[in-house]
């Protein structure tokens, strides 16, 4: 299970779909949701651009959860689940939530994969700046997805 905001998908996340996939025979990209946090893009707009993006990938199931992730990895029956590192800041917090999901559900292991090295520097909120200013994010993020932020961020 590869979890994520995904508030927008970047071609680093998709980096990470397609090489996870590389691995294992299946794969499902959640899209994690928080009550308490307010996304640029709704549940169902991420779904939407997930499934325009990746849904027709072989052995990719696109859903989201909301609350745990070891709970909804227990009820889906995961046992993996894929993180990205991109830099050492990723690694002290991946570091430390994946300990506090092997404590809580053991049988679940954590993969770290490096990003890219394209995509070592994208990130959503880099994005999503870039396009509050008017910069070109067509290298970071699928046509679909830079038409999406254009329409919600991009001064009229």
């Amino acid at each position: 299970m590869f979890p994520a905001s995904f508030d927008p998908v970047t071609y680093g996340h998709l980096d990470l779909v397609h090489r996870a996939r590389a691995v294992f025979d299946e794969l499902i990209v959640a899209v994690a949701t928080n009550p308490d946090k307010r996304g640029l893009f709704s549940e169902e707009e991420r779904l939407e651009m997930l499934r325009a993006v990746i849904g027709h990938e072989p052995g990719v199931t696109i859903v989201s959860f909301e609350g745990l992730l070891v709970d909804y990895a227990r009820e889906v029956g995961a046992t993996v689940v894929i993180r990205g590192l991109r830099a050492v800041v990723d690694f002290e917090y991946e570091f430390e939530m994946a300990l506090m999901n092997k404590h809580l559900f053991p049988d679940l292991e954590t993969l770290f994969m490096m990003t890219s090295q394209q995509y070592f520097y994208v990130s959503a909120s880099r994005v999503k700046e870039l396009v509050r200013f008017g910069g070109s994010v067509d290298d970071f993020v699928p046509p679909l997805v830079a038409k999406r932020l254009a329409e919600k961020l991009r001064p009229r």
